[in-house]
């Protein structure tokens, strides 16, 4: 009971009420599926819950992202094989994107008496590296989806990363200068979020307040690693194809179907999730060295 005295009733009432009014508009507005909005409910109302801070970096994840899929969608419909009016993503999506980040943000506020708390390895080294988990791992969601919506519009030819060779717009794995710019904006945007909600939540001062800045630049660095991963993966684990038949890159073989690169071991859902986990990994690390 101790653990969740700072808890109150109010807070679950009122994340559950935004959650559920977010996720019936996203619906409306096919930013989810049917199945998407309800693990978007579980998953917003949760790290609502945990904090301000935990819930801001979702928001700012899923809008920004939501936004950037419906940028020139006509455009990437005539190129991406599994293009989808608003993005929709349903419950597989919403969780590779939203699950890791949601149980470090609830482990934190089980940890603190669900309050929020400054980023500081030397009087908190768990819950720093599990705070700075979260900030990688929306960090790397955002990043990638940011280069995944924009790069696709890049006007020179996509390279895939592991040789560098051109390869057609929509192929995973390839990258593009402009792509990787947008990456970085992405994790810098997630660090910002976290960073200001943060100045206003957590009550830092002196040295550890100064740190706390140092969450902006440990976001971009994640929005790259994370995209860098992520293109890695859809390189090697991820089949790219291209179908004579409808001219558009696929990412199943068949019969009519040119591979590209890649083999066909793993979903753009699974990689995503692997590529969450791990950056997330990577920041939690790496924050014992930087707070």
């Amino acid at each position: 009971m101790e653990m969740v005295s700072g808890l109150g009733v109010v807070r679950p009432l009122v994340a559950a009420g935004v959650s559920g009014l977010i996720a019936l508009r996203s619906w409306r507005k096919k930013s989810l599926s049917t199945s998407g909005a309800w693990a978007g409910v579980v998953v917003l109302t949760l790290s609502l819950m945990a904090g301000p801070r935990f819930g801001a970096v979702i928001l700012a994840f899923f809008f920004s992202s939501s936004q950037l899929t419906k940028y020139k969608s006509d455009v990437k419909k005539s190129i991406e094989e599994d293009f989808k009016d608003g993005g929709q993503r349903d419950w597989s999506q919403v969780l590779a994107n939203g699950l890791v980040g949601m149980l470090l943000s609830v482990g934190v506020a089980v940890m603190t008496g669900w309050q929020d708390a400054c980023l500081d390895s030397k009087t908190a080294p768990l819950v720093t590296a599990m705070m700075a988990g979260v900030l990688g791992h929306y960090a790397c969601c955002n990043g990638d989806t940011w280069s995944s919506e924009v790069g696709v519009l890049s006007k020179s030819q996509p390279r895939l990363i592991t040789s560098f060779k051109t390869v057609p717009r929509g192929t995973n794995g390839g990258v593009s200068v402009l792509g990787t710019a947008a990456a970085a904006a992405g994790g810098a945007f997630i660090g910002l979020v976290f960073v200001v909600v943060g100045l206003f939540s957590a009550p830092c001062e002196g040295h550890v307040w100064r740190m706390q800045l140092l969450a902006l630049p440990l976001g971009t660095l994640c929005g790259l690693l994370g995209s860098v991963l992520d293109s890695f993966l859809g390189a090697t684990v991820q089949f790219s194809g291209n179908c004579v038949v409808r001219k558009k890159v696929v990412g199943k073989p068949g019969p009519t179907v040119q591979r590209i690169s890649g083999h066909d071991f793993m979903s753009n859902t699974d990689v995503n999730f692997v590529s969450a986990l791990v950056t997330a990994l990577a920041s939690a690390a790496a924050s014992r060295y930087i707070f």
